[in-house]
């Protein structure tokens, strides 16, 4: 009998391409600042370049990883590049890469604890090591009532405390049927734009989520708090659920965590604190200032694949009381139903978010903390805040530029400043940060992006890239300059 022909790739054929887009992915760490960090592609060029339809007939793998070159790269903004700093960063690190591939390899689905014992129980390990490692509290440990699940990003997460908040206030009957509108959240006028989409999915509506206003420092006001609270309860409403930030997009501003879970506390709601970027900064003690009051929420959130050499997806969730989250989100058809979970001696990550399925993250986080150990990682930390320090100084020293907020740690907001106190200089000094900001990025030696604080167009510039180094802030402040007196 002839052989069955196979289009599969054999593992020798895997074997040496596998070489090939290693070694690919490893000239472009070593060339990535030799790119424009923004692409400079127009709108549908990438598109243009490929094929109407599918290939009848496959193709040969040197020419689809040519095209990653040729057609792909062009199109890339490059996240990776040592001189990034807008937004926040997203930055990625060898063993991250290495775990993920092989999480690849396996092609795990780890839904259930018997789909594969060791997606669930590493990433239980390694979550009940990182509470020590960020001076988190106890009570988010696997080994009490609490625990940690990865999640793919903060936006799921505060969504996922969001309901089981909802649950926990009319005893799971929302559940069952549905909301009835009385149900209010909270968050500051900074907060993250997903907790307002999280407010549209989990069926309470935007119209009840309250944004709080903040002080001079874009903190939330706890007062303030307090006092729309008492207001919802006056007119017949039902306070669940607020979101606190440490760490804001806008500002890095850290909501005053403490003052904010004890009227939690008093009113029985949720505390949630989302810590996406800036949580990572508490591996080093000296940052734990961030920690304040985390001991009085019901959730926690911060995203390793920020700022923690993790690459995307990587977001971890720890709650308090995991009995909420469970009963919130456990669904259990008879397709599902295995030894190991009637038993109640294991955990099932299926339970804990909203996807059944999920892959195996905690790898790559696995491979991040063992490779570059606790004193690593603070390391390059420490060494980031000091670099956006330096650059916050710089700032302060240039008499055409302010600082729009506190640097507290790699993030500093500053802009050019405006001459008189008029709307129409106003005016004026936001055109000149945009056009400044503008051809900072035209020129493809940096990325900076925006946002408006008091009003105003305000430059963000966040030091967090894997392979930034004091040579690429003295860069970036130079260009600044020198681009600050053309505009």
């Amino acid at each position: 009998m002839s052989e069955q022909k196979s289009f599969h790739m054999s593992p020798e054929e895997f074997r040496r391409q596998g070489h090939a887009v290693v070694d690919w992915i490893a000239d472009y760490q070593s060339r990535v600042e030799s790119f424009p960090v923004l692409s400079r592609v127009q709108p549908g060029e990438i598109r243009s370049q490929l094929p109407a339809a599918a290939p009848e007939r496959g193709e040969g793998f040197e020419q689809i990883l040519g095209d990653m070159e040729r057609v792909v790269l062009p199109g890339i903004t490059h996240w990776q590049s040592p001189n990034f700093y807008a937004y926040f960063p997203a930055n990625a690190s060898g063993p991250a890469i290495l775990g993920d591939l092989l999480s690849a390899g396996l092609g795990v689905q780890g839904m259930l604890w018997s789909t594969s014992p060791a997606c669930t129980e590493v990433e239980t390990r390694v979550l009940d090591w990182l509470v020590p490692m960020l001076g988190l509290p106890e009570k988010f440990l696997s080994t009490g009532s609490g625990g940690g699940v990865i999640q793919d990003t903060a936006s799921s997460a505060s969504l996922c405390a969001l309901l089981a908040a909802r649950e926990r206030t009319t005893g799971f009957a929302s559940n069952r049927k549905g909301c009835d509108g009385r149900l209010v959240a909270y968050c500051s006028t900074q907060t993250h734009s997903s907790i307002e989409k999280a407010m549209k999915i989990a069926g309470m509506g935007s119209d009840n989520l309250r944004h709080i206003e903040v002080d001079e420092n874009f903190a939330m006001r706890p007062e303030a708090l307090a006092r729309q609270i008492e207001l919802d309860m006056k007119a017949g409403l039902v306070p669940c659920f607020v979101c606190a930030t440490v760490g804001t997009t806008s500002s890095n501003a850290v909501d005053p965590v403490r003052e904010i879970g004890r009227i939690c506390r008093e009113r029985k709601l949720w505390l949630h604190v989302d810590s996406a970027m800036s949580g990572t900064a508490a591996l080093c003690p000296e940052f734990r200032f961030i920690n304040d009051g985390v001991e009085l929420a019901d959730s926690y959130t911060f995203n390793p694949h920020k700022w923690m050499f993790t690459n995307f997806d990587c977001n971890v969730f720890y709650v308090a009381e995991r009995k909420h989250l469970i009963e919130t989100l456990s669904i259990l058809p008879e397709y599902l139903r295995n030894q190991a979970t009637e038993s109640g001696a294991v955990i099932d990550y299926r339970d804990w978010h909203i996807q059944l399925g999920r892959r195996f993250r905690s790898l790559k986080l696995w491979f991040v903390i063992r490779h570059y150990g606790i004193e690593g990682l603070q390391h390059h930390i420490r060494e980031h805040v000091r670099l956006a320090q330096e650059f916050a100084g710089w700032v302060r020293g240039d008499s055409r530029f302010e600082l729009a907020a506190p640097a507290q740690l790699n993030l500093v907001c500053f802009r050019l400043r405006a001459g008189e106190h008029t709307n129409q200089d106003q005016a004026n000094q936001d055109r000149a940060n945009q056009a400044l900001m503008e051809r900072l990025n035209n020129s493809g030696d940096l990325y900076l992006t925006h946002t408006k604080l008091d009003g105003k167009v305000t430059l963000r510039f966040c030091v967090g890239q894997t392979n930034t180094q004091a040579r690429h802030v003295e860069r970036a402040w130079e260009r600044i300059q020198e681009e600050a007196g053309r505009v």
